[in-house]
């Protein structure tokens, strides 16, 4: 059986949280072994790389440059510890954020040169690309509202990049929208504005035909 990488990208407070785990309920009821993950995280190592990069009282003075490093070693450990042999066992994993969020947020977002992000992204991940990329996409001023019900809920959690100024989100933004138009094929565009259930149809709607040709 063919393993199949799905990730979901977006700005903050698009629902890709949510809906990578109603995805993940749907394909076990069609019979598939899913794998949850996220990024950065999703192993021992890159949960404490993904502290010290959004949450731990120190990191102030980070640069990008460091920022885009500590992602990537993040995402190195995830690739080889857990990716890679889901993979090969025929699972489908279900990843929230990978590769294209380096992209939008470092490159785009902290003004990187994308050649370089580039390199880098393709040292920590090799071969191990997504079958499918699913990006949700809200209008700004519903993202703010959602990033600012997200950060009432827990006043004690201090998260250094949902803390960054409209602006660098605007070039995240623009980030994303450029590298879908680059990979139509892989990169799906999909309206995140509307209720949970009409996205996870929209979704689901990406998501059955890349399982016809994976049996």
């Amino acid at each position: 059986m063919k393993g199949l990488l799905i990730t979901f990208e977006g700005g903050e407070g698009a629902g890709k949280s949510t809906q990578v785990v109603r995805l993940a309920e749907r394909l076990r009821g069609a019979g598939r072994v899913v794998r949850l993950v996220r990024e950065p995280g999703g192993t021992a190592i890159g949960e404490e790389i993904r502290h010290l990069l959004k949450h731990s009282p120190n990191n102030d003075g980070m640069t990008a440059a460091t920022e885009l490093l500590l992602m990537n070693a993040s995402r190195a450990q995830l690739v080889g510890e857990v990716l890679r042999p889901a993979l090969a066992a025929g699972e489908v994993v279900l990843c929230d954020r990978y590769s294209d969020s380096t992209l939008a947020y470092q490159g785009y977002g902290r003004g990187l040169p994308l050649d370089q992000v580039a390199a880098v992204v393709d040292f920590a991940v090799g071969d191990t690309r997504p079958n499918l990329t699913l990006l949700l996409e809200v209008p700004p001023a519903v993202s703010a509202a959602r990033l600012a019900v997200r950060q009432a809920s827990r006043p004690a959690v201090r998260d250094r990049i949902e803390a960054e100024a409209a602006e660098f989100f605007a070039r995240v933004e623009r980030g994303f929208t450029e590298l879908a138009a680059r990979e139509p094929r892989r990169i799906r565009r999909l309206d995140a504005s509307g209720s949970e259930d009409e996205v996870a149809a929209a979704i689901w709607a990406e998501v059955a035909p890349l399982l016809e040709t994976a049996p």
